[in-house]
């Protein structure tokens, strides 16, 4: 009996499904962003989706999830089959972007990409880890697919004083 194995087809130079992603859209951060500051002072706690495979688009709430000052308990056997989530995304009320003992063991045994959030949650308050702990760049982009070309990216640094905010979108793509 076959086994049935979806294929997507690749576009161009689109990354294969499953590939770690390299981006975020400015949509997936700034809501990940907006929750972090709603659910404080608690942790916040979701996961990303890849769609299109590189480029983290979707945040996901994941029913269940608890959280307090010092924790946000994820019940990943809530999520459903999806092979385009990617990773997870949580807050550090405290304003730390380090990861802990626990995040560390989340990293491990789940996901590619994972973004710490620290307080007061702006454009600069956040850092991505590889599965083992690593600090690693995130590209943030306007959009995911681009009908009027390339992806644009944005670095978003830690911001320093006298250090101008990161670029803002245009009008048109906001």
């Amino acid at each position: 009996m076959p086994f049935f194995r979806p294929h997507r087809k690749a576009r161009g130079d689109e990354p294969p499904l499953g590939s770690t992603p390299t981006a975020i859209t400015r949509r997936a951060l700034d809501s990940a962003l907006a929750s972090a500051g709603s659910a404080y002072p608690n942790e916040f706690g979701g996961v990303f989706r890849a769609d299109p495979p590189g480029v983290i688009s979707e945040l996901l709430l994941v029913p269940g999830t608890t959280a307090g000052h010092r924790h946000a308990n994820f019940r990943l056997y809530m999520l459903p089959a999806d092979l385009t989530v990617v990773g997870t995304v949580h807050s550090h009320p405290s304003g730390s972007l380090r990861p802990s003992d626990a995040d560390l063991r989340l990293f491990r045994g789940w996901g590619r990409r994972h973004l710490i959030l620290g307080a007061p949650f702006d454009q600069g308050c956040w850092r991505a880890y590889d599965g083992n702990g690593a600090e690693t760049h995130l590209a943030v982009v306007a959009s995911a697919s681009g009908p009027r070309g390339p992806l644009r990216s944005y670095r978003v640094r830690p911001p320093s004083p006298g250090a101008s905010a990161p670029e803002p979108l245009p009008e048109d793509e906001a």
